[in-house]
């Protein structure tokens, strides 16, 4: 009896750490809105002093390679490449590189539209590899070689660049030459497509106005979201450059060149439309997948942030905490589990277990509310009336609580199966 009173209270402890540690990483949401607020005035305005930054004269302009990787996405293939060939830029400087790792027609299809392209004095290469080595990672190392260029707008095949991207984006450069990447906002193809792309588009909003935002104005570490922007080589090579070892290789290399002393910028008016998934499970496995990198680089990184001289500790905080946002699934599921457990091994702590687990929901829902609302209305002015708003909040919860009994199943079957390789699972689109 000893033994199980005191395993009980060992996993009711368990539960409590996890309930305030859920606590303190959803808090830190709404710290990112009160300091939005704060730094948003002076922040908007430099954004708009560096998009008045002058370019030179086109024939001083740099020369600049657009990078489009694809893996079985014929359906929005030549969208995408078509529009990054209509970016308004001197044509002798606008070069294009398909990076196609395809295994179905869509690898046919990329040297189609290469070639048309091609004809009409578009200079376009499609770069195809016999294997996925490093996956997206790999495929812009090996592309990067192929050039001696040093800037590389990256936009994923299902993003539409309006034509003026590049005549904004480089102005930044002009203006601040260090600058390691430039990242602009993406917008969506089809966001009303139904509940979920709707719901996505609310929390990338968030996302995006809040946290990028945000974190730019502020002085934090400011993670490339992987598309839609524009990438200095010198600063890619200071990072050690692309690499493969991880399923958010942008993120990777973000820190890799932070911690070397490059900073970068974040655009929140100029924005480049994508597709959104439109189903749940290929959205949970994207969610998986970002929520499985962040890991893989947060243990990457963890050392080498904390034992820099040339980052302040307040960046040192920042950079960990974000890192550590990774772990909201790990913890729920283990709180989840030891409040379980507690409540069986102790039927008498069930009331205290289910008046923490009350306080920690109210708080969680409370700052997932204000935070979702916030980038709403600063990316959209708040458009979606209160009750459709409240519809999207329960959908994100349902989708939040879908995710971790996904995750929960992915743990168990990793438990019970040898170690497997890391694999880049791409997001389907279907070029709506």
């Amino acid at each position: 009896m000893v033994l199980i009173a005191i395993l009980a209270l060992f996993c009711a402890s368990l539960f409590a750490a996890c309930c305030l540690l859920l606590a303190a990483f959803i808090g830190s949401l709404l710290y990112m809105v009160v300091l939005h607020h704060r730094l948003k005035p002076r922040g908007l305005q430099h954004e708009r002093e560096l998009l008045a930054t002058p370019l030179p004269a086109d024939s001083e302009l740099p020369h600049v390679v657009v990078q489009i990787p694809s893996f079985n996405e014929g359906s929005v293939l030549r969208r995408g490449v078509e529009a990054a060939a209509a970016l308004d830029w001197p044509r002798e400087k606008l070069h294009i590189q398909i990076l196609d790792d395809s295994t179905d027609s869509t690898a046919e299809l990329a040297r189609t539209v290469a070639a048309e392209l091609k004809g009409q004095g578009i200079d376009i290469v499609c770069l195809q590899r016999t294997d996925r080595s490093g996956f997206k990672g790999g495929a812009l190392h090996d592309a990067m070689q192929q050039t001696p260029h040093s800037f590389f707008a990256i936009f994923d095949v299902d993003y539409v660049p309006p034509a003026d991207f590049l005549r904004r984006c480089m102005r930044v450069f002009v203006a601040e030459p260090r600058t390691a990447f430039v990242q602009a906002r993406f917008d969506f193809l089809n966001p009303y497509e139904n509940a979920l792309t709707e719901m996505q588009m609310v929390t990338l909003d968030a996302h995006l106005g809040i946290e990028q935002a945000t974190r730019y104005w502020a002085g934090h570490p400011l993670p490339f979201n992987g598309t839609c922007g524009i990438w200095q080589r010198a600063a890619v090579e200071a990072g050690g450059g692309w690499k493969g070892d991880t399923v958010t290789e942008d993120l990777d290399l973000t820190y890799r060149g932070w911690v070397k002393g490059w900073r970068s910028v974040f655009l929140t008016s100029v924005a480049v439309p994508g597709e959104l998934p439109a189903d749940t499970q290929t959205w949970l496995r994207q969610q998986q997948r970002w929520q499985d990198g962040f890991r893989h680089v947060g243990m990457r990184m963890f050392p080498e942030i904390l034992k820099s001289r040339d980052i302040t500790p307040a960046a040192k905080g920042a950079a960990l905490l974000h890192l550590c946002m990774s772990l909201n699934q790990p913890v729920l599921l283990v709180g989840v589990v030891s409040g379980i457990l507690a409540g069986l091994l102790a039927p008498p702590l069930v009331p205290v277990l289910l008046k923490l687990f009350l306080m920690t929901l109210v708080w969680v829902l409370l700052c997932a509310t204000v935070f979702l609302r916030a980038g709403h209305n600063f990316i959209r002015k708040g458009e979606m009336p209160p009750l459709r708003f409240a519809w999207v909040l329960l959908r994100f919860v349902g989708g939040q609580v879908a995710m971790v009994v996904r995750s929960l199943g992915v743990h168990l079957r990793k438990a019970a199966a040898p170690p497997k390789p890391v694999i880049f699972d791409r997001t389907p689109k279907k070029g709506a």
